[in-house]
């Protein structure tokens, strides 16, 4: 088939790259100058400079690729780990292997044991997993009545298979926990994974997250048809750091394996689609009059989705409106969360760990502090602070989270550059209408909003892109 791609973040790349490997003539259309979506290296167009104050000069090597925000995967990207591998790159060399630890500056909380490689053969890959993390929990600095009263619950979730009441959020799933526990534990963890608050969070999509943390996902496809075994060395639980910038990771790997296969790439190119008898008529500024394909993949955000479908209804047939209508509709009526990263440096910042944990309040924002000096040596004292779900503008945040590491790390750091995506992730709140991989016959949407198990990750964007590259038939 004759398919079109719009959109070169980890979902466009992914449907493009199994799309060629189905033997499908693929081209693709990105609206950016490099790939990755909102995932990506800050770039202008490769990097972004670093403002060189006098006190500087002598420590920031200028340009630095400061990615778009920080990311994390964990051992259980099951899909995204198969396909860096099938693009030549070793998840060993291109990723700081962790075991799921969520410390905080006073050295305090969780930190799971690595388990030797021989061990996790020896117990299994769900066995290593649930091992590393109940021992984790049993060396909290907490009262055995919290410890006991978490592992319980666990085991309660793990007896139901997992699940949950439609409808619920992770507050009420966790009713009746000690305040330590969702504190210290749920809440970080639920709006890492969630980008939302427990109060609002849906609850089977975190058990989701929870259960492939301890169990380990379904094996990803390999090209032979075969499951890919994963690495001993990594446990489904283990969190997983770049070591390179984003783009390097998989995006840009990706686009070279696709022009290798043939496939047409258009780069800076916004794509519209409008309904053709033959299929759909693609525009771009490279075709203004429109290119006809017998597919079309749009793996563009949410947002941009419905904007590349205005239109698209024009001459179309009754049933072919109606289902792009449908599908408008549902796209349109997600509501989104930002994320903000500040980058703030100072010559010798050094953390204790690669990731430390922050006490957060209203007034001290950041929940996560990355030390970039273990990723990449050449950004030693740049730190990376997180906020989730964050509220305010940019100035605020910036200011908050510089008090905050004055406050909790003793660090007096001078801003590098603070990014906010407003529309970072969808809310992941229970009960909630995603849009389906399937629009209208011939015309497929990937993204990590689409329906899927996983809330807005690296691993839910991948999976989503194969699943609509399978439904191409």
């Amino acid at each position: 088939m004759k398919v079109a791609v719009i959109g070169a973040g980890w979902a466009g790349v992914s449907a493009a790259l199994q799309a060629c490997q189905d033997g499908h003539h693929v081209t693709l259309f990105e609206a950016a100058r490099t790939p990755g979506g909102r995932a990506r290296a800050l770039s202008v167009p490769v990097s972004v400079p670093v403002p060189q104050a006098d006190s500087l000069n002598a420590q920031l090597q200028a340009p630095w690729l400061l990615d778009n925000g920080q990311h994390i995967l964990i051992g259980a990207y099951s899909h995204t780990l198969a396909l860096m591998q099938t693009l030549g790159i070793d998840p060993h060399q291109a990723l700081l292997r962790l075991p799921l630890t969520l410390l905080y500056p006073d050295g305090t909380g969780l930190r799971c044991p690595d388990l030797s490689g021989r061990t996790r053969r020896w117990l299994g890959m769900q066995g290593a997993a649930q091992l590393e993390i109940a021992w984790g929990l049993c060396r909290l600095p907490w009262s055995w009545a919290d410890k006991w009263a978490l592992l319980r619950r666990a085991l309660r979730w793990q007896q139901a298979g997992f699940s949950c009441a439609h409808g619920t959020t992770v507050a009420q799933i966790c009713q009746g926990l000690p305040q330590r526990a969702m504190r210290e534990f749920i809440e970080p963890l639920c709006v890492s994974a969630l980008n939302t608050e427990a109060s609002q969070a849906c609850a089977q999509v975190f058990l989701r997250v929870l259960q492939d943390a301890l169990t380990g996902a379904a094996p990803a496809p390999s090209k032979q048809g075969a499951a890919n075994e994963p690495s001993s060395d990594f446990s489904p639980g283990h969190l997983l750091l770049p070591r390179t910038d984003l783009g390097a990771l998989l995006p840009q790997p990706a686009l070279r394996a696709l022009k290798e296969a043939g496939a047409e790439l258009h780069m800076g190119q916004r794509a519209t689609v409008q309904h053709h008898a033959q299929g759909w008529l693609v525009s771009s500024a490279a075709a203004p009059q429109g290119e006809v394909f017998e597919a079309v993949i749009l793996a563009t955000s949410a947002s941009d989705a419905a904007s590349a479908l205005a239109g698209a209804d024009q001459n179309a047939p009754e049933s072919v409106a109606i289902s792009l209508q449908a599908w408008l509709n549902t796209t349109r009526a997600l509501h989104h969360t930002a994320i903000a990263t500040v980058y703030a440096h100072s010559p010798g910042a050094r953390l204790h760990q690669p990731m430390v944990a922050l006490h957060s309040s209203a007034a001290f924002p950041a929940q996560f502090v990355f030390d970039r000096g273990w990723l990449q040596p050449n950004q030693a004292g740049l730190l990376a602070f997180v906020v989730s779900a964050s509220q305010g503008d940019r100035r605020t945040l910036q200011d908050q989270v510089l008090a905050q590491a004055q406050a909790q790390l003793g660090l007096q750091l001078t801003p590098v550059i603070t990014v906010v995506e407003k529309r970072a992730t969808f809310a992941c709140t229970p009960a909630l209408q995603r849009p389906s991989a399937q629009i209208a016959p011939g015309l497929l949407a990937c993204g990590d909003y689409t329906q899927g198990p996983y809330p807005a990750t690296l691993e839910g964007s991948v999976r989503s892109g194969l699943r609509a590259a399978a439904l191409l038939g």
